[in-house]
């Protein structure tokens, strides 16, 4: 009998061993994680909202022959800074030189029978005076002489259409500006209109891009004057991440919306002292905006349930709370908030993915002003 209660107290302290063994595990399992939170508070700050832009040059004109003929000569080479009225290109002008040494020569022709006219005309009316002749005689001196007239204006102008076409052999640059490729070679043969390369005017370039309706009419329609957007200063941010050294202003918007995308396009004039910006480049627009006394959460602290959004805030004891929002606008990272929070609450930060309502963390706080002028959040 002694063995077998010996045996059984064996059996029971085992298993209250394995029991303390159990729960100390258990106890490590459910140690707290270590979670990153920020403090709420109203803030007053300059946010960006960034726009897709087209850039484009002030000036930017395709050269294009305005007749046909073969390309004796190139006097400029591709990417080359060209000035006004400089001769580009030379189309062989033999064809065009005889034409006008031909109508040179019927212009002469032309005036040398007006004068022979003019003095007929004057013979008839000495003779008409003298009652030699009759004044039907004269009428019709004078009819010759007007059609004799004519004839020189025609010829004139034959002239002058010829040497056109035969300006039109040189082409020169319209503006001063950059040239862009050149497709063709010397000895090409030029069909009218045929184009020969771009000149852009890259002192100044525009920057177009596109805003809602809705962002119309919070940022032009219904602001005054010294409010609206086409008031500001706005910075451009280019293809490799780099912000523009100047800053552009805009000055135009359509009359009308786009109405398969219910959107207007405006555009931004930037200077261009250093030709960094080159025409058909993309970039982002980037628009100021003031916000006063607004509370604002990181976008990773946002998740979704059923298209209605939510944070969790930590109460007294670091205890999460799943706790509904409303979201106002988007700004780079973060939203404005119209309701749900206020200052001086504490959110998580980031890792909400993993978290449940009521569970207990370890807070490592993360400031909201590292957040705010941190460049990988947008709001620099």
């Amino acid at each position: 009998m002694n063995r077998f209660y010996i045996g059984l107290y064996g059996v029971a302290l085992s298993a209250a061993i394995a029991c303390t063994s159990s729960k100390g595990n258990s106890d490590q399992s459910e140690e707290k994680r270590s979670v990153p939170y920020t403090q709420l508070k109203a803030v007053d700050t300059m946010l960006y909202t960034d726009y897709v832009a087209d850039i484009q040059a002030v000036r930017n004109v395709e050269v294009r022959s305005k007749i046909q003929g073969f390309l004796d000569k190139i006097f400029v080479d591709e990417g080359a800074l060209v000035q006004a009225g400089q001769i580009l290109f030379k189309i062989n002008d033999d064809e065009q030189r005889a034409d006008v040494s031909k109508a040179q020569a019927l212009l002469n022709n032309a005036t040398a029978d007006a004068k022979t006219v003019a003095l007929e005309l004057e013979r008839v009316k000495t003779l008409v005076k003298k009652n030699i002749i009759t004044k039907t005689d004269l009428d019709v001196a004078q009819a010759q002489l007007k059609a004799a007239e004519a004839r020189v204006q025609e010829a004139r102008s034959d002239l002058q259409r010829a040497q056109t076409q035969l300006g039109y052999t040189s082409i020169r640059a319209p503006f001063t500006g950059r040239i862009d490729r050149i497709p063709l070679k010397v000895g090409s043969l030029l069909s009218e209109g045929a184009l020969l390369t771009s000149v852009s005017d890259l002192d100044e370039v525009y920057a177009y891009f596109t805003i809602s309706e809705t962002e119309y009419l919070q940022n032009i329609a219904r602001k005054s004057p010294e409010n609206s957007i086409l008031s500001k200063e706005v910075r451009l941010t280019l293809a490799d991440g780099q912000h523009y050294p100047h800053m552009g202003k805009i000055e135009l918007a359509e009359s009308e919306f786009e109405e398969q995308t219910g959107t207007i396009s405006l555009r931004a004039r930037f200077p261009n002292p250093d030709r960094i910006l080159k025409h058909g480049a993309t970039g982002k627009i980037q628009l100021p905006t003031k916000i006063t006394e607004s509370i604002i959460v990181p976008q990773k602290s946002v998740f979704e349930i059923q298209d209605r959004a939510y944070v969790y805030v930590l109460d007294t004891a670091n205890t999460v709370k799943m706790t509904n929002i409303e979201l106002g606008t988007r700004f780079g990272h973060f939203y404005l908030i119209r309701s749900g929070l206020k200052a001086g609450q504490k959110i998580v930060f980031e890792g909400t993915q993993s978290l449940t309502d009521g569970v207990a963390i370890e807070p490592r706080e993360v400031s909201l002003d590292s957040l705010l002028h941190s460049p990988s959040q947008g709001l620099q």
